[in-house]
């Protein structure tokens, strides 16, 4: 398997009169067998970092090592990756079978036999065995995706790494291959470079996540990590769906004043000293319901889950969103206040954006402990 590092990495499309600037100064190491998620806005630049890394696009400078050899200028066949793309990319004239050993008989001496035995083995690993004299047209998108995973599999990479792999999957597929993509990521304990968009994906399914804006590393870390103690504004807006209440505050000593008489004073001063203004947040599951809250909302829409609902309002022109019980459902229009704890503030400078104050109280798990359990598991 294979430790990745990555040093300020830059990617420039576009000649010196008008360059687009992809990705600017990445750094990254990444660990021999993790499930490292890239996670981002359209045009963040995570694609382009897996492209980087697989030896499909030029690095401008920077460079990339596998197990401390640099491999930066090295061609995409060179470096033993293997790449799940979001379209598939199967042989349409192929069948399984063929389609899965073509990489084998591409690239090795393998003799056919030898092949067939080792697109046997892998289309049991995935549980497509009955559909290897099928062609792809004839399978459902589920199905072609563990093909294309089988086509991965069968070479036996250092690094997997996997561009939206699921984005062309219905919800209740995407979640259900979701898993077996980390059960056989696990069993097999190849390194792992996932991209999405859907930060939701991202939370379940890494080892870390990657957060990136404007080809810039925003964060790196677990998904506790960067829910609850996100670096900056950008971060803590993206991860969390619904994502987090946002809104500009005043500070007056430990008092902050904000939009539709919005007030709340800190037992801890000190958060905000030396401050005018901060931004506010608050996840909408720690907003609660109480007759003399410091938030006040007028409710526009109360949305029914099952479970629990989601209530939608505003505050002023500021959209607020909370989660609330099922049995609760306050008419549109109606006012309605929250309260919430001070320890589940986020605070954030006005200026920067950089977090000066995040969740406190349960810390993340060790990841080198969460490695070991993991791998016992």
């Amino acid at each position: 398997m294979a430790k990745i590092d990555i040093t300020n990495l830059r990617k420039t499309f576009g000649d010196d009169g008008e360059q687009i600037v992809a990705v600017d100064d990445f750094n990254l190491n990444i660990r021999d067998g993790e499930f490292l998620v890239f996670v981002g806005p359209s045009g963040c630049g995570k694609t382009t970092t897996l492209r980087c890394i697989a030896g499909l696009e030029d690095v401008t400078s920077g460079t990339i090592e596998f197990n401390g050899t640099d491999v930066t200028d090295k061609r995409a066949r060179e470096r033993d990756v293997a790449m799940v793309f979001q379209n598939y990319a199967l042989y349409p004239h192929m069948t399984v079978r063929k389609n899965i050993g073509f990489p084998l008989r591409l690239s090795t001496k393998q003799t056919s036999e030898e092949i067939d035995s080792r697109v046997q083995n892998v289309t049991e690993l995935l549980g497509i065995e009955d559909l290897l004299e099928k062609k792809p047209k004839e399978l459902s998108g589920g199905q072609q995706q563990r093909v294309a995973l089988g086509r991965a599999i069968i070479r036996d990479p250092e690094v997997f790494l996997m561009d939206e792999p699921l984005s062309n999957l219905d919800a209740k597929l995407r979640s259900t291959m979701r898993t077996e993509l980390q059960e056989l990521q696990q069993e097999l304990g190849v390194t792992t470079a996932y991209v999405t968009h859907d930060q939701t994906e991202a939370m379940a399914m890494g080892d870390r996540i990657v957060v990136l804006n404007g080809g810039v590393l925003q964060q790196v870390g677990t998904a506790s990590e960067v829910y609850r103690s996100p670096t900056n504004e950008f971060v803590a807006g993206f991860i969390g769906s619904p994502s987090i209440n946002l809104f500009t505050a005043v500070v007056d000593g430990n008092t902050l004043t904000g939009p539709g008489g919005f007030s709340y004073t800190l037992e801890d001063e000190s958060l905000v000293a030396g401050r005018d203004h901060v931004r506010v947040g608050i996840r909408p599951e720690d907003l609660t319901l109480s007759e003399s809250g410091s938030l006040p909302c007028e409710v526009t829409v109360v949305e029914q889950m099952g479970n629990e609902n989601f209530l939608y309002g505003k505050m002023d022109d500021i959209d607020i969103t909370a989660r609330i019980e099922s049995e609760i459902r306050p008419s549109e229009g109606s006012v309605v206040e929250f309260g919430f704890a001070e320890e589940d503030l986020y605070l954030f400078d006005a200026e920067t954006t950089e977090a000066l104050k995040t969740k406190t109280g349960e810390t993340d798990i060790d990841y080198d402990q969460y490695t070991q359990t993991k791998s016992v598991s």
